[in-house]
């Protein structure tokens, strides 16, 4: 594995940013935009996404690290199930939903990956250095 240096290095954060472009891009161009309870609730869980894999990188502990993970991989379902909400009141299309949904599957799958990479690792972070 390279060598991470910052949050922004990691595949699963810029993922993660994808998706709360594509959330945003989603309130410009939809109707979504103006229901104002589902869309502070998707802005929010979309933006704990890459919120908790930032935070967690910054804690310097692999099992802070893994637990700020496991936030993450919780919020990719709570805004996936939103973004169902969001195509039941017809405010994305199929080909809109089919895309964000996918996105989200695809990060859960890293984030997991990520977490059992972490637990295997003999790094136990710097603050233990």
């Amino acid at each position: 594995m390279a060598t991470i240096n910052d949050f922004e290095d990691l595949e699963i954060w810029q993922l993660s940013r994808e998706i709360c472009q594509s959330v945003w891009k989603l309130f410009e161009i939809t109707s979504l935009g103006k229901d104002y309870e589902l869309r502070n609730q998707i802005y929010r869980s979309s933006g704990s996404i890459m919120d908790n894999i930032s935070k967690g990188f910054e804690r310097n502990g692999r099992r802070e690290f893994i637990n700020f993970l496991s936030y993450s991989k919780g919020s990719c379902g709570e805004s996936r199930s939103q973004i169902y909400r969001a195509f039941d009141r017809s405010h994305i299309t199929k080909e809109e939903f089919e895309q964000l949904k996918d996105m989200t599957i695809i990060e859960r799958k890293k984030i997991g990956a990520f977490m059992s990479y972490k637990v295997k690792s003999h790094i136990k972070g710097s603050k233990f250095d």
